[in-house]
This record gives structure tokens, C-alpha cells and sequence, in this order.
């Protein structure tokens, strides 16, 4: 049985792609339902929580409190929605509403993405990704975030932000709450700047879920070519925004020293 509902997807294809290639500078869509309704509750009730398997929860500078998970049980509900997620159905639908002209590939190792999961306090600051694979060296083009929260408040923050910084001012061009079964696509570029800036500000027993998968090809427009990079930090909250990135510099130090 598929957990992704491949028939609605086609059938919302035109709408969405319609969306998706109308935005600028970089391209993106956000889109409900996802998944169908049965099959949401079902990866709902299958999502781990952090204390069961491993996690990793490495604090950076510009990243606080968020957790990562990417290996899962063989044939497990996870480990089925992956697949999927990098299977030639899947890969030929983003293909059409994407319109990239080289071919878009999977990454069956999750690498930076697969289940992410933050706490209270959690924030990702505005930034780009990194361009280049590190072990296959494709170029990286798309990313695809399904959120897995209900009944999410705007007061627990952890809205996805998407800003255009191409002109040399800061302006915000989408900003979209983590809500149940809702998927975002956007174009990975030098210019597609996003993140959870804001920090989390939910109660102890909720933690912001997501799933993340990202696409890949071995070549890309000339004109879209950089050099290899890691991921690029920006800062879009001021004076606010070095007071946060000082302290999770903080928390970054106690927690190497604590395993040395």
C-alpha cells in the first residue's frame, strides 16, 4: 500500500506547478495534504519521538535544539516513506513541476535531511544550503519539507521563512506555519535563502516534526554554478538575532567539552 497519494498529487500537479514556477527570485509552493488523510495519521503515529532511537542534536551557531534521525528499521512506515520519497514515481512528478532540465536524483542516504525534530528554544537561522553532495558531488536543486504538527499555534513560532536578500535588502516572501500534512518545495540556488529563525516557543511535550528530502543532478545552468560550500548564515533579527547566535556559540562549547 502506498503512503503517498500519487493519484492526488497528479491530479493537483497543474495548480501547483502553476505556483511554483510563478514565484521570484527563486521558485517555491506550499501545498496542503500531502499525504491522504488515513495515511497522514498513520506516519503520525509512527513518528519517533527523540528519546526512541538515535538522534543526533548537535548544537551549532545557527542551529539550536533540533534533532536529526536518518536511519530507520527495514520495511518500517519511516523507512517506507523515503523510499517513496526517492522512488521514480515521486522523482518523475517533481520533474514536471519543477521543469529542471536535467534529471533529478534521490539521495538514499538522507544526507542533512530525513526526520528533523526540535524542542523549546530551537531556531535555524536564515541561510543557504550547502551546493555540492559531499560523497557524490551531484549539485543540489530541490528541497521537499512535509510538516507533521497538529493543531499548531503561531505563538509556538517555528514558521518556515523564505527571503529574497538578491537586491541587498531583507525582504520576506513567505513565511509558513509547520501545520499537519503540509508541504513545502522550493528551488536550492546561491539566492534561496530560508530557516526557523524565530526560536521555539512551545510547551515541554511539543516538538516541531518534520520530513525532509532533497534532490539532486549532476550538472545545472551554467549561470547557477558556484564553488563548493557549506551552508551560508545570514542574520535577519538584528541585534536579537547575535544575542541568540551567542549563546547557542555557548551551549555549542559545553556540549564539546562535555564529551571530550
Amino acid at each position: 500500500m502506498e503512503l503517498i497519494n500519487f493519484d492526488s498529487l497528479k491530479e493537483r500537479q497543474p495548480s501547483i506547478k502553476n505556483d511554483y514556477q510563478s514565484k521570484k527570485p527563486f521558485r517555491y509552493v506550499m501545498f496542503e495534504n500531502f499525504f491522504s488523510t488515513e495515511q497522514a495519521e498513520l506516519i503520525y503515529k509512527n513518528y519517533p519521538s527523540i528519546e526512541n532511537g538515535k538522534w543526533d542534536g548537535t548544537t551549532y551557531l545557527d542551529q539550536k535544539n533540533k534533532f536529526q534521525k536518518t536511519k530507520f528499521e527495514a520495511n518500517s512506515v519511516m523507512d517506507k516513506v523515503f523510499k517513496e520519497l526517492n522512488s521514480p514515481q515521486f522523482l518523475s512528478w517533481l520533474q514536471d513541476v519543477t521543469e529542471i532540465e536535467e534529471e533529478l536524483i534521490g539521495d538514499d542516504e538522507l544526507f542533512g535531511g530525513g526526520l528533523h525534530q526540535s524542542t523549546n528554544g530551537a531556531f535555524l537561522n536564515v541561510h543557504v544550503d550547502y551546493n555540492i553532495h559531499p560523497k557524490t558531488k551531484f549539485h543540489r536543486r530541490l528541497n521537499v519539507l512535509v510538516y507533521m504538527n497538529k493543531d499548531w499555534m503561531d505563538e509556538y513560532e517555528g514558521h518556515l521563512e523564505l527571503w529574497d536578500l538578491s537586491q541587498g535588502d531583507k525582504v520576506l516572501l513567505g513565511q509558513y506555519a509547520p501545520a499537519f500534512n503540509r508541504c513545502v518545495i522550493f528551488e536550492t540556488n546561491e539566492i534561496s535563502f530560508h530557516g526557523h529563525p524565530k526560536p521555539l516557543n512551545t510547551p515541554k511535550e511539543i516538538n516541531r516534526k518534520s520530513i525532509a528530502t532533497y534532490y539532486y543532478s549532476k550538472s545545472r545552468p551554467e549561470h547557477e554554478i558556484a564553488s563548493d560550500h557549506n551552508t551560508i548564515y545570514v542574520n535577519t533579527e538584528g541585534i536579537s538575532g547575535q544575542v541568540k547566535r551567542f549563546s547557542s556559540g555557548v551551549k555549542a562549547f559545553l556540549e564539546r567539552i562535555n564529551k571530550k
